[in-house]
């Protein structure tokens, strides 16, 4: 055997082998989706207007405040979730009162009467606060429902923009699962007094072993460039701050303009955090989220109503913490607008049809072919079951889900093996008529067909990234499986079943080929 050719059939087994590695065996290494699982199917709406009247209602207290000293006597009234005015502006105190807007301009605009001041959000702010909306519940539902331990479940934004997905395979609580959903994370900012320690143990013997109680063991985030994994903290285990008393944090910029996160508390979180950090400075400040610490940056400064938290944060840690911050609470109201069960009985069910389905489909395709093109068939069979081995691994190792339409996907694939061999032994036979050799006719089947295969295959690729693009679930599914086959298929079609023709005519004298 020449040395190249040694070389590829070992690249084939090698793959072959890998594959069947990453999948086997199936019912622990293939994830399967709800509709082959079973289990609970929600489909939530994100009430984006409790956004914007946050945003509004936020704005309107610091107002409030401001004006009771510099324009007293005047009121601030919320119109509506966009909407507030100001009456009681005398006409010698506009211009301190104009003053007071620096800051609201940017998000509001201002129409003036007679000692009165209407101010509207502006659309683009509106719409940047409901996407964070969504975003916020987003992260914050995946969170939750981590505490079902659920494997592999489905979270994403469904059709509408303001509508989220939820998907639980294995879970069939219908009411369990809503609650948990539902239920109220705890955000808590803590002083800490020691660590981070690299382990849990040395956290607990820099107190002799005894930690006193008015401390506690946290575990977080190490923190910084090549320090992933765990890390714990001794903190305070009464919180300065809890999440009831957060109104708003998001992506914000330091003095240095360098990344950094801004927060807004409440007025009476604002006293009481104001006090805490004051006595407090060039401390650490832990920031809790289910009791996990997400964070540790230093107080530079006493911070009441509003501050910054600085650190070495690149724009998406700023945008992480950020979120991490708001989901405390859910930013909005959720309202269920879908829920069902499916069973698992429904999804074994589908297997077994899906499965009976692609084995009978691919048993007529074989026997056609062994039938048309005699021992050449073999070649075609030998490729196309390849190509379903290294596409079952290829999804195992990405962590694609398998669902019914993605059977759909396998079916397809082995129709696409078919034609792609059809293709190349259809231009055997051609090269053959032209009184060429036998390994001169292989060889030039593959070289002219190797562009046809390539072109139909890249066509392909494209409406499969539409279809993940702009499909639902079941759509990405079959357009994920698509995609997998017709990567797998280009290496099956051109470089196995050519290596097993130079394999065949490499060990004898053939001067007819059985096609």
């Amino acid at each position: 055997m020449a040395k190249n050719l040694r070389w590829k059939v070992l690249v084939i087994l090698g793959v072959v082998a890998l594959s069947v590695f990453a999948f086997y065996p199936p019912g622990e290494k293939v994830r399967l989706g709800l509709d082959l699982k079973g289990g609970v199917h929600l489909v939530m709406q994100v009430k984006t207007d409790d956004a914007v009247r946050i945003e509004t209602e936020t704005t309107t207290d610091r107002l409030r405040e401001s004006l009771r000293t510099a324009v007293p006597g005047a009121t601030v009234t919320v119109v509506s979730p966009m909407e507030f005015r100001v009456d009681g502006i005398p006409s010698d105190q506009d211009q301190a009162f104009r003053a007071l807007l620096v800051d609201i301009e940017p998000t509001f605009n201002r129409t003036s009467g007679a000692g009165t001041y209407t101010f509207s959000m502006r659309p683009n702010i509106a719409n940047q606060l409901r996407e964070e909306a969504v975003d916020q519940a987003l992260q914050t539902i995946d969170r939750r429902v981590n505490e079902l331990g659920v494997a592999e479940p489905v979270i994403a934004r469904h059709t509408a923009d303001d509508q989220i997905l939820v998907q639980l395979p294995g879970v069939t609580d219908v009411a369990r699962a809503k609650e948990i959903i539902r239920s109220t994370a705890q955000l808590e900012l803590k002083l800490v007094e020691q660590g981070p320690f690299s382990d849990e143990a040395q956290a607990r013997q820099a107190y002799g072993g005894n930690v006193p109680p008015d401390l506690q063991i946290l575990p977080g985030n190490a923190e910084g460039a090549g320090t992933p994994g765990t890390v714990y903290y001794v903190v305070r285990r009464v919180a300065a701050v809890t999440g009831r008393d957060l109104r708003n944090a998001r992506p914000s910029l330091d003095e240095n303009n360098r990344p950094a996160v801004g927060f807004s508390l409440n007025s009476e979180g604002a006293s009481r955090f104001g006090n805490f950090t004051a006595a407090n400075i060039n401390r650490q400040l832990a920031i809790v989220l289910d009791n996990r610490v997400y964070s540790a940056p230093n107080i530079n400064s006493r911070i009441d109503s509003e501050g910054i938290i600085q650190g070495s944060f690149t724009n998406q840690e700023v945008a992480d913490l950020s979120l991490v911050l708001r989901s405390g609470a859910l930013p909005a109201t959720l309202t269920y607008l879908e829920e069902r069960t499916v069973g698992p009985t429904l999804g074994a069910e589908s297997i077994r049809a899906g499965v009976t389905a692609a084995i009978g489909g691919l048993v007529f395709v074989l026997l056609f072919i062994l039938f048309y093109y005699r021992l050449s068939g073999f070649n075609a069979v030998t490729s196309i079951v390849v190509n379903l081995i290294v596409l079952l691994g290829l999804m195992s190792y990405l962590g694609a889900t398998m669902t019914l339409p993605g059977i759909a996907g396998f079916i397809l694939t082995i129709g696409m093996g078919v034609d792609s061999n059809v293709l190349i032994f259809e231009r055997i036979k051609e090269e053959l008529q032209t009184a060429k050799g036998v390994k001169q006719a292989v060889a030039a089947g593959f070289d002219r067909v190797f562009l046809t295969i390539l072109d139909t295959h890249v066509a392909s690729l494209i409406a499969a990234a539409f279809l993940f693009q702009f499909g639902t679930g079941p759509i990405r599914g079959f357009a994920t499986t698509l995609t997998i086959g017709l990567l797998s298929n280009v290496f099956t079609a051109v470089f196995v079943s050519r290596t097993m023709f130079e394999l065949v005519l490499s060990r004898r004298q053939v001067t007819k080929l059985s096609i």
